[in-house]
């Protein structure tokens, strides 16, 4: 990451003097180089959040669904971790990595509440999180893990159509630009082109 944000400036202003020395250094030409050197710098902080943030929203898509398996599992007559294993390696993606990994630091010694918590602090998904905080509270308190599952899924289910429906609704609003700064006017041209060409005719034939 830093060498990076080191090198790729340095690339930009190696560049820059190249084209400032064959165009005469305008100073339209200056600002470019400038420009492009301050994006150069910025672009692996950029291109990291955005696929930080993809990340995040596949493991939000992805929880609900996982914790179906798990229940399943654990209703099967599975434990809970035997359940985590067999949904994670059933699965693919960064939250089957994430439980594999918890199982893993698990089979290291860690406790059930350290390698959950290192997930949580791992991931910024607040339906992750709250998995978490809720399966923890059961260890603590010996609650059976297989109901903390089965209110989990429920939760996560009902917040998946949630969501789904209030992008739904943003839909209409996100069409309202593109209908009227560009399908309107096209339609326009279309309706009232004929109807201004026969006017013109009508007093160009009169005149």
């Amino acid at each position: 990451m830093a060498v990076w944000k080191i090198l790729l400036p340095l690339s930009g202003v190696v560049l820059g003097m190249l084209v400032l020395t064959r165009t005469g250094g305008a100073p339209l030409m200056v600002f470019l180089v400038f420009f492009a050197v301050v994006l150069l710098f910025f672009l692996p902080d950029v291109l990291i959040n955005s696929r930080a943030h993809d990340r995040q929203e596949t493991i939000r898509k992805a929880l609900p669904d996982l914790l179906d398996q798990m229940t399943i599992a654990v209703e099967a007559g599975l434990g809970f971790d035997a359940a985590m294993v067999k949904a994670a390696r059933g699965s693919t993606g960064p939250l089957a990595d994430e439980l594999v990994r918890v199982q893993q630091d698990m089979a290291l010694g860690r406790t059930r509440r350290d390698a959950f918590h290192e997930l949580e602090w791992r991931t910024s998904v607040e339906e992750l999180r709250r998995f978490v905080r809720a399966v923890v509270q059961a260890d603590a308190y010996g609650i059976a893990l297989g109901d903390v599952l089965r209110v989990q899924a429920g939760e996560m289910r009902l917040k998946r159509r949630q969501r789904a429906e209030e992008q739904a609704q943003k839909v209409t609003v996100k069409i309202l630009f593109p209908l009227i700064f560009c399908l309107l006017p096209v339609l326009f041209i279309v309706v009232l082109t004929p109807a201004v060409a026969g006017i013109i005719d009508a007093l160009s034939r009169t005149g």
